[in-house]
């Protein structure tokens, strides 16, 4: 099976291109990235050499490109995207550029060329949540510029779907973490400062809540919405591993025998949601997928991998992106 991945430069495209390249050979993967934010070839270093991938760079909202693309390849799965809250709150321009009419360009093709779109979304198309989980039928209510561009963009792909008959299906996540994850989240920021001995800013009180879920568990249910889903469907992924950010960063802290003191709370940011949640039943009973990294293994493992291929390198505060915010 060929496959046309975007966004395979990135923390969750380069994952899944290595662990799909790695476990099987029935499938080449043609990587396309525009080389914005969060993107990295050292990610995908170990495949210089390998027959089954190959790299483009250009925009998914080209769509001279991706016509010649789609063509060309059996299905497409869109990991490219703005990912960062903070700096959609601070610039919401290109979050519109890339997560809309990115995703608008490649079902534009797709009328054409009839393949199939795995759609890579998120949980914070619903908003906070104070109790219970988001099944895949819950209302939208995104609330920052990042998450409202990702809203409109399953928006887009199911009115597709219902006026051009397009095969698509959307996945929806929790708070990814694991190995190439760009420094300016949570855990890479805190893992990377915390080794460096420097104050590791928290929102807040750090009383915000997300479920963490490994990875290669998170590309695992991809690969499988990519084989089995359906048609018209969504998937929620979640691991029902709730934690408090702050909760997150002592951990880190204890595992890398640091003291608590180099917490340092900052002012919150605008609107900053205190909790995501997803109910992911559905594709736990209809995929048959359930993830099998815990925390305890997941949160080591990043701790290994980032401290391993950090080169050493001092990660300045311009890329970690720390807060944009006055300090509280």
């Amino acid at each position: 099976m060929k496959l046309l991945v975007t966004g395979g430069l990135g923390f969750i495209g380069s994952n899944f291109i290595l662990q799909v390249l790695k476990n099987s050979s029935d499938f080449s993967v043609t990587n396309i990235d525009a080389e914005l934010t969060g993107s990295d070839h050292h990610n995908l270093d170990e495949l210089k050499n390998s027959p089954n991938y190959k790299f483009v760079k250009g925009n998914i909202t080209n769509k001279i490109m991706m016509e010649k693309l789609i063509e060309n390849h059996d299905c497409i799965i869109n990991f490219a995207a703005e990912s960062f809250v903070d700096r959609s709150i601070l610039d919401a321009n290109q979050f519109l550029v890339s997560n809309i009419r990115g995703t608008y360009t490649i079902l534009e093709v797709l009328r054409k060329h009839k393949k199939r779109l795995i759609q890579i979304s998120t949980d914070e198309v619903f908003g906070s949540l104070k109790e219970g989980s988001a099944h895949e039928t819950s209302r939208f209510n995104p609330s920052n510029p990042y998450a409202a561009t990702k809203a409109s963009a399953e928006l887009l792909v199911n009115s597709y779907v219902n006026t051009y008959d397009l095969d698509c299906v959307i996945t929806r996540c929790t708070n990814n973490y694991g190995p190439r994850q760009f420094y300016e989240k949570l855990i890479p920021k805190t893992i990377f400062l915390a080794n460096q001995n420097k104050k590791i800013p928290i929102y807040g009180k750090g009383e915000n809540i997300r479920d963490w879920i490994y990875v290669n568990d998170h590309c695992e249910a991809v690969l499988r919405v990519l084989l089995d889903g359906k048609k018209g469907e969504s998937y929620n992924v979640s691991s029902d591993n709730e934690i408090d950010n702050l909760s997150i960063v002592k951990k880190i802290l204890e595992l890398l025998g640091k003291s608590s003191d180099l917490i340092e709370f900052v002012t919150d940011r605008p609107g900053h949601d205190l909790r995501y949640s997803l109910n992911s039943s559905k594709i736990k009973n209809s995929l048959k997928w359930n993830p099998k990294i815990s925390f305890d293994d997941g949160i080591q493992n990043t701790i290994d991998w980032l401290i391993n291929n950090s080169g050493g390198k001092d990660i300045s505060e311009n890329i970690l992106g720390s807060t944009p915010w006055k300090k509280s």
